[in-house]
């Protein structure tokens, strides 16, 4: 397993980038620049980071391919697109996306989001996607979200056998996944039945936590890891269990520091469940 997040350096320069990743011990990576780059600098960028034994986990397509404007909705698509020739240029582990919303805002809750119509919808576009690019080294996956496909194992285990493409695979955000009292009081249960159904599958995975408060309704945080109910225990096991080059990846946190504390937090439980980490 490799644990993961932002470079807290220069990244301008492939050094740079390789330096701040080192301030924290990270040995996976997001993609440090946007789709537009050109060869040139993928090139000294995945050179470096094969030098320094940095695995890049992931680019980001992050745009709306359902979205009810026809062009927003194209635009989207072309993201998705050039996101996943990104990674197969630059050799990222995978590209990743969330399915879209049918609503305005493009990652929202919307009444048809969780519809046969939009399931099929979903397995239309991320075929076109990935016929468009043909990846060989690379994936296309989805990130589970609370509120739209996929939602649960079972959701994403029929999106892979629908979409029927090689190149699509899974991303793993566990707390996106945690949307009821049972699913946050009993989240080890639904990680162990994640990967059991989908590990092979799985190519990147975010690492955050979540909070339930106690007021009326229900309210869900997500806070910094090693400070909410997420079994981390759990998700170390796991998914440390099904590859060496596994990333682990923090996200979400306001500066260094935070990202230090959460990994320090999953290096002590990557200790104490006896996960080993590159």
């Amino acid at each position: 397993m490799r644990l993961g997040g932002p470079s807290f350096g220069e990244t301008g320069t492939p050094e740079g980038w390789i330096a701040g990743l080192r301030k924290i011990g990270f040995t996976a990576a997001y993609c440090p620049f946007g789709n537009d780059a050109d060869d040139a600098k993928v090139r000294v960028y995945a050179d470096a980071a094969a030098r320094a034994g940095i695995v890049i986990a992931e680019t980001g397509a992050w745009s709306n391919p359902l979205s009810p404007d026809e062009a927003e909705r194209h635009k989207a698509f072309a993201t998705c697109v050039n996101g996943l020739t990104l990674a197969e240029r630059l050799g990222a582990r995978c590209c990743v996306n969330i399915s879209g919303s049918r609503g305005t805002k493009w990652d929202g809750p919307h009444p048809d989001n969780l519809t046969p119509d939009t399931f099929r919808m979903i397995v239309e576009v991320v075929r076109k996607i990935i016929d468009a690019v043909k990846p060989i080294r690379t994936f296309y996956t989805l990130e589970t979200m609370p509120w739209m496909y996929p939602d649960s194992p079972e959701h994403y285990l029929a999106l892979i056998k629908a979409v029927d493409r090689k190149a699509f695979a899974v991303h793993f955000d566990p707390v996106n996944l945690i949307n009821n009292p049972g699913r946050y009081f009993n989240n080890g249960v639904l990680i162990r039945e994640f990967v059991r159904m989908l590990g092979p599958h799985i190519r990147s995975c975010h690492a955050k936590d979540i909070l339930i408060q106690e007021k009326p309704l229900l309210h869900l945080d997500e806070v910094r890891p090693g400070t909410g109910n997420l079994d981390y225990h759990a998700l170390l096991t796991a998914v440390g269990n099904l590859d060496p080059d596994m990333p682990v990846m923090l996200e979400h946190l306001s500066g260094e520091e935070d990202y230090r504390l959460a990994a320090a937090h999953i290096r002590t439980v990557a200790a104490e469940s006896s996960v080993r980490m590159v």
